[in-house]
């Protein structure tokens, strides 16, 4: 029987060092961790990896249970893979397992409230660029793609699937940048 931490954040700029701490206090042998939104279970490499790797008598856990995801289904669902594989989930803070009946209905609990909150946090960041655009202090979010080396690269005649590998982004990516420039907003 092992016990396997996972720890997430959102953001690069966010830190795991606390999560990770907790989760060797609690004796977790083998600990994954990433840097990627828990608004849904795509993209989550690491998470996927645990999944995979559980046997019966494993434990999941993790400190809180919005570090598993925001929305109640992923999280149901990854309860119900782990039972599949005969395995628990714990989740420290609170203290609740699927070892016990009660357990499955705190957590089901936990994650209706953590989906309820991921949606409070978007209807206040929504509110906060609606002010700011009305003071006109709105910039909007920074670019994470240099989109005119992109458009040398289009103009270099290279092929979407290129430029997108090599700017290390998605082909959708390419084409709205592409799009925007054409209509004049890049």
């Amino acid at each position: 029987m092992s016990r396997i931490g996972y720890a997430r954040v959102s953001t690069i700029d966010q830190d795991l060092d606390t999560q990770i701490a907790k989760l060797k206090a609690e004796g977790c042998g083998i600990i994954r961790s990433e840097k990627v939104s828990g608004a849904s279970r795509f993209g989550r490499a690491e998470l996927a990896t645990i999944i995979d790797f559980l046997r019966p008598g494993d434990e999941l856990v993790v400190t809180r249970l919005d570090r598993l995801g925001r929305d109640t289904r992923d999280v149901l669902n990854l309860i119900h893979e782990c039972e599949q594989r005969e395995a628990f989930v714990t989740v420290l803070d609170p203290h609740v397992s699927t070892r016990g009946d009660m357990g499955h209905i705190v957590l089901t609990v936990l994650g209706m409230v953590a989906q309820m909150e991921r949606r409070f946090i978007k209807e206040r960041q929504r509110e906060g660029i609606e002010r700011a655009k009305s003071q006109g202090a709105y910039q909007g979010g920074k670019a994470r793609i240099d989109h005119q080396r992109v458009l040398e690269l289009i103009r270099a005649e290279m092929g979407v699937s290129d430029i997108a590998g090599i700017m290390k982004c998605s082909r959708m990516q390419v084409y709205r940048i592409l799009r925007g420039s054409l209509e004049g907003t890049v």
